[in-house]
């Protein structure tokens, strides 16, 4: 049975991976799952600089989910490249960092720093705020997110996975834009933009007001949105958005992802990518598939 995925020329043993700002970088999670046992891990978001985050209170459960409000909280650079890293290169799965930034110079800044070390791809989340478009998020304008990719394929030494906000109008605009100013693969989908309200304080739940929405409630927009961009574009796709258990896995296999991403998951349940491994090789069995390429978009 074989369960390797290709991905821009790096291959994976299997298709699980952590969703990044849900799983850190691992040390959390080490005496719950055996790393080796993952595709990959994608980090938590990284920038050039410490980033403070968000104030308090900025998560918030909500029907079927979670609202998230954190801000992107991140040590910084230096720090992930002295700390972190070394603790990922012990095991024998896939290192994806996620690369943030408030301009286009924060973003090449971190992917340069990034060039020379055994990094296997670059997560960029254009779901940031544009400083200089009025805070507007990178993955929401066309052209900026053309703008973005471009400038920084000219900078990174490794493949670049470009990844999608669902906050659009219509994701297959996004992601033929991302392809054709030359991402690798994209990853879909980022969270949806949610708000709730204590009725009790007559307040927002969230410091922040929005929040992003994650979590089971959000996978059907998921599963279709990687559905339409997989029929829109020739790059590998990673699917995200409400993946819990291996069915929800292969849900997104089918739709024409070649990778799948744990998020919210990993709250509420430490060992859910690890089972999500099993699963899919157990549904391989069943099915007598023996290669995971035979259901990858084998929904048409």
């Amino acid at each position: 049975m074989n369960t390797q995925v290709n991905i821009a020329g790096v291959t994976f043993k299997n298709p699980v991976m952590t969703a990044s700002g849900t799983f850190g970088s691992g040390m959390e999670y080490g005496e719950f799952v055996d790393l080796n046992k993952l595709g990959a891990v994608v980090t938590k978001g990284v920038a050039g600089v410490p980033w403070p985050g968000n104030p308090t209170p900025r998560v918030a459960e909500i029907y079927g989910g979670m609202l998230n409000a954190i801000g992107l909280q991140n040590p910084g650079i230096d720090v992930f490249i002295e700390r972190d890293l070394p603790f990922l290169k012990q095991y024998d799965t896939g290192i994806i960092v996620n690369v943030c930034g408030k301009t286009v110079e924060d973003y090449v800044e971190v992917v340069e720093r990034l060039g020379d070390t055994e990094v296997d791809m670059l997560e960029i989340n254009v779901s940031c705020p544009n400083v200089k478009e009025g805070a507007i998020a990178f993955g929401q304008k066309a052209d900026a997110l053309f703008h973005i990719t471009s400038e920084i394929k000219k900078h990174a030494k490794q493949p670049i996975i470009m990844k999608l906000s669902p906050n659009v109008t219509d994701i297959t605009e996004m992601a033929k834009a991302a392809e054709a100013a030359g991402a690798d693969a994209l990853s879909l989908i980022n969270t949806i933009t949610g708000m709730k309200i204590d009725i009790h304080k007559r307040t927002f739940a969230l410091a922040n007001k929005t929040g992003g929405m994650s979590g089971p409630a959000i996978k059907p927009v998921a599963v279709r949105m990687v559905y339409q961009t997989a029929n829109a574009v020739k790059i590998p796709i990673i699917g995200m958005g409400g993946i819990s258990t291996a069915e929800d896995a292969i849900e997104f296999l089918l739709a024409g992802a070649s990778a799948v991403s744990v998020g919210a998951a990993n709250f509420y349940n430490p060992y859910a990518t690890v089972e999500i491994v099993k699963g899919i090789e157990d549904y391989m069995t069943t099915y007598g598939v023996q290669d995971i390429q035979e259901i990858i978009g084998a929904v048409r």
